[in-house]
């Protein structure tokens, strides 16, 4: 019966421009009638997935940010707390998330943070979705961070680029883990210093996945390995991409899903 079926957790984990391939990843899944009750994003995966569970159709999201000049949105700053005041992307989020709030979001939704104060990754699962990416994509020294009461949020790479933990908490039986950020033979290129930040940041991400037991029951990870943290510039190459790792794993998904 329907109701009997595993419920299915989708966990897309970090990985700047990388992280565009989720948006391939999804529209599979859709053209296979593969059920997601829950989403958990970290950083890039909250940005796509809290769009997409705002009711974002995932093909236009796709030719949106092909056709998309990040630049644009980079409200460069003085920095104090970060290069970026992130008030642009901020209005960006609101536009494309319809300033939905999380008991609107449909597949039900938690995106991932990092609180500076206390060190403790923070699940989010109230409130504003905008704000909630907002602080999610929040790179350390990159992004001002996001200050909510007491805590001082960053990106969710930093305590959980890939949650897994998060979209079984939610209820997920079978998690599909999409990883976008530990491919084999990844290309660095250091040219100013958010590429420092950002080489620095895959690094400690890269090893916090070799140690984490949990990749989930499905493990996708399209081949990015070639792209820097901000290829925007190759969004439909990269979609591809993640299309492909989908439609490599779609068997097993539908065995453990349908």
């Amino acid at each position: 019966m329907p109701g009997d079926r595993n419920k299915v957790g989708l966990a897309l984990g970090a990985g700047s421009a990388r992280g565009l391939a989720h948006i391939g990843v999804i529209q599979v899944l859709i053209e296979n009638d593969i059920p997601i009750d829950y989403i958990a994003g970290s950083s890039m995966g909250a940005m796509v997935g809290g769009i997409y569970a705002c009711g974002s159709d995932i093909y236009m999201l796709g030719k949106m940010a092909a056709a998309l000049d990040s630049r644009v949105f980079m409200d460069i700053q003085v920095p104090r707390f970060g290069f970026v005041a992130g008030k642009r992307i901020k209005g960006l989020l609101e536009l494309l998330t319809k300033k939905k709030t999380f008991s609107e979001a449909d597949p039900s939704l938690a995106i991932v943070a990092s609180d500076l104060m206390s060190g403790q990754r923070v699940t989010l699962k109230e409130g504003s979705i905008a704000e909630a990416i907002r602080a999610s994509i929040s790179v350390p020294g990159v992004f001002r961070p996001v200050r909510q009461g007491e805590m001082v949020l960053v990106d969710g790479a930093v305590t959980e680029r890939l949650p897994v933990q998060t979209a079984r908490a939610m209820g997920a039986d079978v998690v599909i883990a999409v990883d976008v950020s530990c491919g084999e033979g990844k290309t660095v290129s250091i040219n100013n210093t958010m590429d420092v930040i950002m080489a620095a940041l895959d690094i400690m991400i890269k090893q916090q996945f070799d140690l984490t037991n949990d990749k989930g029951d499905i493990l996708i990870q399209p081949d990015v390995s070639r792209y820097a943290p901000r290829d925007f510039a190759k969004t439909k190459e990269i979609i591809e991409l993640g299309r492909q790792a989908a439609e490599a794993n779609i068997k097993a998904i539908k065995r453990l899903t349908t």
